[in-house]
């Protein structure tokens, strides 16, 4: 037999397990840890580990370490298939509502966990956010200058509370955020579910050093991230590395400004960055820098920051972006 065939059969053995099944069928919602997975079965955490790891042999699921955690999630690449036998599935079944309605106790309880991390952080935000123009008008510029797409894939570095990929939600088939803080990402898996977004995803890694596989996106995006690095330059110079043949790169950040006490109070390594500045980055990164766009107060107003937009085109010869599940390598 052909190892297609070989493979679909393995595939039927490892999720022809009543546990299995109640896995793959949570896993179909959406990224899961084992202690949630644990807590829904009401199996031990061995017992679901030795479960899960039968299904990822067999590829039908996919493990994310963050940290001391590990998210699963269904494997991308085989999803349809994962997907194809949980349509035999009756959603009526006694033991898979059970499942379902303790899955929603962990969402409610992951908001309330969010919602208390913005009630800590709110404060700092919202100072920030008075400093420019207003974030509506930010984004109405964002999205016009990443144009309509459709974008095959994107990737948002250092996504935060994963703002950004909940405003280009249409215009992408998958889309990846990428950040160092747990924190953050807790808040944007909540927020992305919360909002009914099943096609991106967030996992930890580091912008300077992306865990990605080159040459794969249609579009990135760099939100009000380079102010916080220590080396912006090499940020930049990885998003051209992952960027597909004729893909789109956006820089959002702040225009040169003197307020010390964003270094001070809210750990802003740079104030702001000049219009040149970026744009000799992006072209050392062999990229073709498109437009730039200040957004400026208005005259009047108490906001001090000018906002500005890079949008730069990858112009090199090579592969076309994919959307297969090797781009998150």
């Amino acid at each position: 037999m052909g190892s297609t065939v070989v493979r679909l059969v393995d595939q039927l053995k490892a999720a022809g397990e009543p546990s299995r099944l109640r896995l793959l069928a949570l896993l179909a919602e959406g990224e899961r840890t084992v202690k949630d997975l644990t807590d829904i079965l009401g199996q031990s955490q061995p017992r679901v580990s030795r479960h899960l790891k039968i299904l990822a042999d067999a590829g039908l699921v996919a493990r994310n370490p963050e940290g001391s955690w590990v998210y699963y999630r269904l494997a991308e690449d085989e999803a349809e298939v994962a997907r194809a036998l949980l349509g035999g599935l009756d959603r009526s079944d006694p033991t898979l509502r059970r499942d379902r309605d303790r899955l929603e106790v962990l969402r409610r309880q992951a908001q309330e966990d969010a919602e208390q991390y913005f009630g800590r952080h709110a404060e700092e935000w919202d100072r920030i956010r008075s400093l420019h123009v207003p974030e509506r008008e930010v984004e109405t510029a964002i999205l016009a200058a990443a144009g309509p797409g459709p974008f095959r894939s994107m990737l948002d570095i250092g996504t935060g509370t994963g703002r950004m990929l909940e405003l280009f939600a249409d215009r992408y088939d998958r889309a990846l955020g990428i950040d160092l803080s747990p924190a953050m990402l807790a808040v944007a898996r909540s927020k992305l579910e919360r909002a009914g977004i099943t096609n991106a995803r967030v996992r930890i890694g580091d912008g300077t050093n992306l865990p990605v596989v080159r040459e794969s996106f249609d579009l990135v995006v760099i939100h009000q991230v380079l102010h916080f690095l220590e080396d912006p330059q090499r940020a930049l110079a990885e998003a051209a590395d992952v960027l597909a043949p004729g893909g789109r790169l956006l820089v959002v950040d702040f225009a040169p400004h003197a307020l010390e006490f964003l270094r001070a109070e809210h750990a802003h390594r740079r104030l702001g960055f000049g219009q040149g500045q970026v744009a000799q980055w992006i072209s050392g990164a062999g990229l073709h820098l498109r437009a730039v766009e200040d957004l400026a107060p208005t005259a009047g107003s108490d906001a001090r920051l000018t906002v500005t937009i890079w949008s730069a085109e990858s112009i090199a010869a090579g592969r076309s972006a994919t959307t297969e599940a090797g781009e998150y390598a």
